[in-house]
């Protein structure tokens, strides 16, 4: 059996680079909006709802779309597979859609 050779000692560490702000932090939605009451996202899609502007943005695929809301106060999103998003809101589920393109 061969004797075991001393440990090779350790390099010193390399100071760490800052950190990088994380990719997202900034609204992907038009400022004048405001906040959303409530966004979200899966696979490919993301939405954010603005109550007091009636408005629901959809990004799909990178391509973004204005819905008037109407009267639908949305709460939350379900997908199907291929189909287009169905949004909760106070008057059951809205299929994407049935609600008015404004942009």
């Amino acid at each position: 059996m061969e004797p075991m050779k001393p440990m090779a000692p350790m390099k010193p560490m390399e100071p760490m680079k800052p950190m990088e702000p994380m990719k997202g932090s900034e609204p992907w939605w038009p400022q004048e909006l405001g906040q959303p009451s409530t966004s979200g996202g899966q696979n490919d899609m993301r939405y954010a709802f603005f109550p007091d502007k009636h408005r629901l943005l959809v990004e799909t695929d990178g391509k973004l779309t204005t819905y008037d809301s109407g009267d639908h106060q949305i709460s939350g999103v379900s997908q199907s597979n291929g189909r287009a998003p169905s949004f909760s809101s106070q008057n059951g589920d809205v299929n994407v859609n049935d609600l008015k393109v404004v942009g």
